[in-house]
């Protein structure tokens, strides 16, 4: 279920605060646990490094990341591979 328009978008202003005080071309990593936080327009071009539950995985915010939720960014999940004859031929990695 999404958030209600009325409400707007769920941006954390800790985060907010932090991509302000950082300079246009800084390689400054933010460390974020806010998987829920809406990416905005500021952020494009900052690397954030977005935890996934285990370790926190840095990503380039561009454009078409806006109006996503940062989770979406993170997998939590690390998909192996399905079983059968083609697994157990296949060297394992």
């Amino acid at each position: 279920m999404s958030r209600s328009l009325k409400k707007g978008p769920y941006i954390n202003p800790r985060i907010l605060k932090k991509i302000k005080e950082l300079t246009p071309g800084d390689k400054t990593v933010l460390k974020v646990w806010d998987r829920a936080c809406t990416i905005t327009p500021e952020m494009v071009g900052f690397t954030i490094a977005i935890h996934n539950g285990k370790k926190h995985v840095p990503t380039l915010i561009t454009e078409d990341m806006v109006g996503h939720k940062m989770g979406e960014f993170a997998l939590t999940r690390k998909f192996i591979s399905h079983g059968g004859k083609l697994a157990q031929k296949a060297p394992k990695k």
